[in-house]
């Protein structure tokens, strides 16, 4: 895999007036929305930031239990979107007291995720990707341009299979892949990725999260230098995730939690957080550098040619080769997670899966933040 990295960061980091001017507006301060309150005996909407948002989210999904059918965030009004399937008054209540919107829908979460099972039976064939959109209550279907004759028809029978309103077809105009070839330039076996965030082990040493699909490729890895950095100690590629964490070797190795943004700024890191599907979001590569996008699904399975990676983010974040790893961040500062793969270019667009990064610390015991 090519080593070509100076230039075209250069280009990105130096010379892309949207990169400017995103690395810009991630690091001013955020406009509070009015707070006033309602009208006495009047419930209405909370705003909310996009961590709270998840947060209540994910409150009132074990509260409602099998109405619950999912929740997104309207970036525009900064509120909570609640899915409530076959709900009574006192369901809607609860959604409302806890300031956010009830939706009333077809599909519970349930019987969306009962349907991904199915297609993972049905449909489990390289180039396709299937999350869970809460915006439309559906199951929202990926098949890149490989999918095509004996392999389309099968896709197709399995999305019919679940029954109307359950699930769509979307086509991408690339090709489902770990973007092999985030943060600053690493290398390893060959390979370049991007470094995701820094990181504290159980036993205090300092190390850092990137893909699993990148710490699979090789053992050491070094910087654009050709500088040891660490040593892998946990990979997880294909199946449940793609992360992976590498302890540094020097143990007085400097290891901030920020990202670097790009122009000489840097944006702190303070903890991670849970995706909040409508969010905005921004990912750093060492390929594309600074990119902005919303995330649009959550629980994505994406069938790479390598496997079968489960429990994704899905965004309309671009991203290239060598982005992999890279960070996902929130303008607040809060981590999201590890760029895995996807479809398309930083030209054209398309669809790019993330690994939770929740996830990926709570499996290797490490934490995030300052």
């Amino acid at each position: 895999m090519s080593h070509r990295r100076i230039p075209k960061r250069k280009a990105v980091l130096a010379g892309a007036g949207a990169v400017g001017i995103a690395a810009a507006a991630i690091l001013l301060p955020n406009a509070n929305a009015s707070q006033s309150g309602p009208e006495p005996g009047k419930v209405t909407a909370k705003t909310l930031s996009a961590a709270s948002a998840a947060q209540v989210a994910r409150q009132l999904g074990a509260s409602l239990g099998d109405s619950y059918g999912g929740a997104y965030y309207d970036t525009a009004k900064r509120q909570l979107v609640v899915n409530v399937a076959d709900a009574d008054d006192a369901e809607k209540a609860r959604v409302e007291q806890a300031g956010a919107v009830a939706r009333p829908v077809d599909n519970s979460t349930g019987e969306l995720t009962s349907a991904t099972k199915t297609l993972s039976r049905k449909a489990g064939i390289p180039g396709t990707a299937w999350a869970v959109d809460p915006r439309t209550n559906q199951v929202l279907v990926t098949a890149d341009r490989t999918v095509t004759g004996d392999r389309w028809d099968t896709l197709e029978s399995a999305v019919e299979s679940l029954g109307p309103g359950m699930a769509r077809i979307q086509k991408s105009k690339g090709e489902f892949k770990p973007f092999v070839d985030g943060g600053d330039a690493i290398f390893g076996g060959g390979s370049r990725c991007s470094l995701g965030f820094n990181v504290t082990t159980q036993d205090g040493q300092n190390a850092f999260l990137t893909a699993g699909h990148c710490t699979a490729a090789s053992q050491q890895w070094t910087d654009e230098n050709g500088q040891t950095l660490g040593s892998v100690q946990e990979s997880v590629f294909p199946g449940e995730g793609d992360f992976g964490l590498v302890t540094y070797d020097d143990p007085n190795a400097e290891a901030p939690s920020a990202v670097d943004v790009g122009g000489g700024q840097k944006l702190e890191i303070r903890q991670a957080a849970e995706a909040a599907v409508g969010q905005q979001v921004f990912r750093m590569g060492s390929t594309t550098g600074l990119r902005d996008g919303q995330v649009t699904g959550l629980n994505a399975t994406v069938n790479y040619p390598e496997g079968t990676v489960t429990g994704l983010i899905q965004t309309n974040v671009c991203a290239e080769p060598g982005d992999s790893g890279g960070s996902l961040f929130t303008r607040e500062g809060d981590a999201i997670g590890l760029t895995s793969g996807g479809s398309g270019n930083c030209d054209v667009g398309g669809e790019t899966f993330f690994q939770p990064v929740t996830t990926a610390l709570a499996a290797v015991g490490a934490r995030i933040g300052g």
